[in-house]
């Protein structure tokens, strides 16, 4: 039997959710846009760009203190 953790109710990392998160407004942007709601799409795309940048800037904050030496 395997144990799958988000099966189990257990909690993703804030950061694969911040990324699907983004997957998810870039995917509605495009579809909008392409439909023609330029409106949506642009908070769309701005929302995305947002949690993209956040995303990153988190990231590179984990690796920063994970190489802290432990001394």
């Amino acid at each position: 039997m395997n144990f799958d953790p988000v099966r189990a109710g257990a909690a993703e990392p804030k950061g694969e959710t911040m990324l699907r998160w983004t997957l998810i407004f870039i995917v509605v942007a495009l579809v909008s846009g392409v439909l023609g709601f330029t409106d949506i799409a642009g908070a769309a795309a701005g929302i995305a760009r947002i949690l993209f940048f956040l995303f990153l800037i988190l990231v590179v904050l984990s690796l920063v203190m994970g190489r802290r030496s432990r001394v």
